[in-house]
């Protein structure tokens, strides 16, 4: 599958080293070269230096003919446009949007965007570790029902 992920900090480098080692095929955007550093030399797929919310640089990275996208960077602006951008205007498959702000979250994902609010899922994984409860599904972390069938 074709990847295009907007963010080579530590989860997007993460991210795109662990798609490009499973043998899919990987583009990662960020606007600091020096952020490339992360992937080491064992990373397979292809960097793209430029901003994420442009057209002329998600098409570099091949968006058009992308299975999935996924925004990390640190601004919920951007990755919420961006990922606006990528669903709307290339019609990708699977668009996935980190959203630092919790409320901000679910606005986007009540409008249609797939959001992963970050500060809310950590804190409730480390709420259910502190108490010594069994981790419960990602879903309730992020106050969604759980999908039909089970899966994610």
């Amino acid at each position: 599958m074709r990847y295009v992920i907007l963010g080579c900090g530590r989860v997007g480098s993460t991210l795109a080293n662990h798609l490009s080692e499973s043998g899919h095929d990987v583009s990662i955007i960020d606007r600091n070269r020096d952020a490339f550093r992360r992937l080491g030399p064992a990373f397979t797929g292809q960097t793209v230096f430029g901003q994420g919310i442009d057209e002329d640089v998600l098409k570099r990275a091949g968006i058009e003919t992308a299975d999935g996208f996924v925004a990390l960077t640190q601004g919920d602006n951007t990755n919420i446009m961006a990922s606006q951008v990528v669903k709307v205007r290339f019609h990708v498959p699977r668009v996935l949007c980190r959203v630092y702000d919790s409320n901000r979250a679910r606005v986007f994902r009540e409008m249609g965007l797939e959001t992963i609010a970050t500060a809310r899922l950590v804190s409730g994984l480390f709420e259910d570790l502190m108490q010594d409860r069994p981790l419960r599904s990602v879903y309730s972390y992020l106050g969604e029902p759980e999908p039909a069938g089970g899966e994610g």
